[in-house]
């Protein structure tokens, strides 16, 4: 398995990328997102995802570990192949894709080129559980200190194992002061008793 790739860029396209080291230029398939992101730089070190078929190997290649990690979520998928992985890349940041599977709105992936209204619930359906445990709620918008406090135990709760609409009860029950001003580990202790 290649991990990632550092060295200088032969040539940089919306589509690929030839990273050139050690004397051999490597071809890496991107998606728009990564070539905004490596756009322009000279030397990179470029995240890789190789996939070995029957008809040859292909190098995937990503500007962040989240965009890496939603790729090996999406091609784990039933009927979203790498390419349809790349496109939905290409067509939304990562953080949207994460928040799009988070929060079950399908209509952002009907309007990807290539994905169906059976394949945008199937990404949904595989993925809310995963990403949800695996990736929290994502960046807190900006807000309270509660509202922040409140995401992070969800957060922490979530990749405890927990159930989200279990955590939401649990929190539910706390004081509004304690969510407003306990550090975020006694919030969390609080939870805890709640949810046993």
């Amino acid at each position: 398995m290649i991990a990632y790739i550092r060295g200088t860029v032969a040539e940089c396209l919306p589509t690929h990328v030839l990273v050139e080291t050690g004397g051999l230029a490597y071809h890496v398939h991107i998606s728009l997102y990564t070539y905004s992101k490596i756009n322009g730089q000279n030397q990179i070190k470029i995240l890789t995802h190789l996939i070995t078929r029957e008809d040859g190997q292909t190098l995937f290649g990503f500007a962040s570990e989240e965009e890496r990690s939603l790729f090996i979520h999406l091609i784990s998928v039933s009927g979203v192949g790498p390419n349809t992985a790349r496109v939905i890349l290409s067509s939304m940041e990562p953080e949207t894709v994460r928040q799009t599977i988070v929060t079950g709105e399908d209509t952002a992936f009907r309007k990807v080129k290539g994905v169906g209204p059976k394949t945008a619930q199937r990404i949904i359906v595989d993925l809310k559980d995963k990403l949800s445990k695996d990736l929290g709620f994502g960046p807190i918008q900006p807000g309270s200190s509660k509202s922040t406090k409140r995401s992070e135990a969800q957060s922490a709760l979530l990749a405890l194992g927990f159930g989200r609409a279990q955590i939401d009860m649990a929190i539910q029950k706390l004081p509004q002061q304690m969510l407003e001003e306990a550090e975020l580990e006694q919030i969390i202790k609080e939870v805890l008793k709640n949810l046993g």
